[in-house]
């Protein structure tokens, strides 16, 4: 009897730990992926004391945290990342040693003196009561736990730490060349990813981030004539006497407020303070409540008034074209050094023309579909981030603007077979640290991450793209969605098999390029020339003045995608060359009008009798 109940004891903590976790907002759930799905999940109470004029802050953080995962832990790891601001960090070396450095940073951060740096310094951490051993190494934490976390179980660390914002270099920092006075990302102790692939502790060296799920409760003490915006929602705009709905401020007596926030299921916690922000509210669909902080500069005020109204618009273009934005509130946030995504906020630089401004927040808006609600390690995955995040900003803009472009993804093709020709292309599987350019980064996560969705329009439908967001947004909201899931997803909505397609596109870097070979009569003999295989849209006009627009599908893909094309047999892959033959006497053919095809040499793509 004693066996039988240790056994089902066992069976029990295995379904714990296996099953599937429910995405949450205010108790809705979403549908479970997969019966065998699981992720951590993490309870932050933080308290902050900030001194604005050393900018150094003291903190205390409660964290409970609870392993999902079918495996014991015995150690837990931390991100520091403001140790990166340090001269002789791995983010200050290899910026010195890439032939082509961010130029906001390039050897800056081996300037900083011992006032203007950034750290994170650890002071004491306990678990359960018990006090812990630890390690810094750079910007990570090492722990090794007084208790393995066993499966299903939670435990709750207590730490004191002291941190100093360093000078504006990469996103987080005081003093902003725009005058912003504290920009903080990435700013506290934040615990490590850990799942199926096990724990991600990349260094911080300048690129993209990956956070555990869970709700964040934060108090913010700094001095009483600050104004502070970002993750979560505000509850004492009455004890600080902060009109924070109108802005209009009434301070009580005492030199330092206390700001309290909460945030419920993010992945990270971002604030922004400065004495001379204007605070605007506009009203967003669903009852989403839009704020705006930006600089009290009259020659910026215009643009900030008039982006709110397309903020607005982009809310509900992104509502319907991925999924509905689930929060309360959104914040569009002057800070930081150019643009960057944050939960429920975003930090972007304010002194831009109007059309820029209205640009940069729709790419950093989107991301809160792309990174911050479906949640790809954006480390190894950064293609899906900003990749999708460009495709969809780009809709986007060409709605919301009036552009009426038919193809508003020219760009990231210009940008992708510009890449190409350098010969510095790398697969989009590189880590996003580990390419050798950084223009070859920015040119594969943006443009040809963006053209995989592009693309993915002339390979199933449009139609089915759009299904495919909307089912991949229900099915991985709240979770951490890998390549396979956006793969997986196209394929139960088109019925086409796409596993060659990420294949190619994303882990090799395979081109694409058909051309016309040969046009005889009623016989056109098109040819594969690049390795990627692809199925075929074809225009062919005729002798007499008339045109018929032709589909070849791609034998692997099992299938065709909807179209009023003349459909033609399939072409096999290994098939070099392909025989159209047509029902009349050709005078010339074009391969892809489109152009939603990445062919890397369109000028063999047309061709005369």
């Amino acid at each position: 009897m004693k066996i039988f109940n240790k056994l089902n004891i066992l069976l029990v903590l295995a379904f714990i730990a296996c099953r599937p976790q429910q995405a949450a907002i205010g108790g809705s759930k979403s549908t479970s992926v997969s019966a065998t799905y699981w992720q951590q999940k993490v309870n932050y109470e933080m308290e902050i004391d900030m001194n604005v004029d050393t900018y150094q802050y003291t903190g205390t953080q409660k964290l409970v945290y609870t392993n999902n995962s079918p495996d014991v832990l015995d150690k837990v790891y931390y991100h520091l990342y403001f140790n990166a601001f340090q001269p002789g960090s791995e983010m200050d070396v290899r910026s010195r040693t890439i032939a082509d450095p961010d130029r906001r940073v390039g050897d800056r951060i081996s300037k900083l003196s011992d006032s203007e740096i950034g750290f994170l310094r650890v002071n004491s951490l306990t678990q359960d009561g018990k006090s812990l051993s630890y390690t810094t190494e750079g910007t990570i934490l090492e722990v090794t736990l007084a208790k393995p976390i066993q499966p299903g179980a939670s435990t709750t660390f207590n730490m004191n730490f002291k941190g100093q914002v360093p000078v504006q270099i990469r996103r987080s920092g005081r003093n902003s060349s725009e005058g912003v006075a504290l920009s903080m990302t990435q700013w506290y102790p934040k615990m490590a990813e850990y799942d199926f692939e096990g724990w991600h502790t990349p260094p911080y060296i300048g690129r993209e981030f990956h956070g555990v799920w869970g709700d964040f409760d934060v108090k913010i003490t700094i001095d009483k004539t600050y104004i502070l915006g970002g993750t979560g929602y505000l509850q004492n705009p009455n004890e600080i006497g902060y009109g924070y709905e109108t802005g209009t401020v009434e301070r009580p007596a005492g030199d330092k407020l206390t700001w309290h926030f909460k945030a419920p299921n993010v992945h990270d916690f971002t604030w922004a303070a400065d004495p001379e922000y204007v605070h605007d509210t506009y009203e967003g669909a669903n009852g989403v409540k839009l704020h705006f902080l930006y600089k009290n500069d009259p020659a910026i005020k215009d643009n900030w008034k008039e982006l709110q109204v397309k903020t607005a618009e982009m809310l509900v273009y992104f509502n319907r074209y991925v999924g509905q934005y689930p929060y309360k509130q959104y914040s569009v946030i002057q800070g930081g050094d150019g643009g960057m995504e944050y939960a429920m906020c975003t930090l972007i630089t304010g002194k831009r023309s109007l059309n820029s401004l209205i640009g940069v927040t729709a790419h950093e808006l989107a991301h809160t579909w792309f990174q911050f609600l479906l949640a790809t390690n954006e480390s190894k995955h950064e293609w899906m981030d900003e990749g999708f995040t460009t495709y969809i900003s780009n809709r986007c803009m060409n709605h919301i603007m009036d552009r009426n472009q038919e193809n508003p993804y020219k760009g990231s093709y210009s940008s992708y077979f510009r890449l190409v020709k350098s010969g510095k292309q790398q697969p989009l599987t590189t880590h996003a640290d580990r390419y050798e350019y950084n223009g070859a980064y920015g040119a594969s996560a943006y443009s040809k991450g963006a053209i995989f969705l592009a693309q993915l329009e002339y390979v199933i439908g449009k139609k089915n793209v759009e299904k495919t967001l909307n089912k991949y947004f229900d099915d991985f909201k709240f979770k951490h969605p890998t390549p396979n899931d956006i793969k997986r997803t196209a394929e139960k909505v088109s019925g086409i098999h796409l596993d060659w397609y990420l294949t190619d596109w994303a882990k090799t870097t395979n081109t694409i390029d058909y051309g016309v070979k040969e046009i005889s009569g009623n016989k056109v003999v098109l040819e594969r020339i690049g390795l990627m295989p692809m199925p075929i849209d074809i225009t062919v006009t005729y002798a007499d003045g008339s045109s018929e627009e032709f589909y070849i599908p791609l034998r692997m893909m099992r299938g065709e995608k909807p179209t009023s094309a003349t459909q033609k047999a399939d072409w096999a892959w290994a098939y070099p060359t392909y025989t159209l033959e047509t029902s009349k006497t050709v005078q010339s053919v074009e391969i892809d009008p489109s152009q939603l095809m990445a062919d890397i040499n369109r000028d063999n793509n047309v061709a005369q009798q």
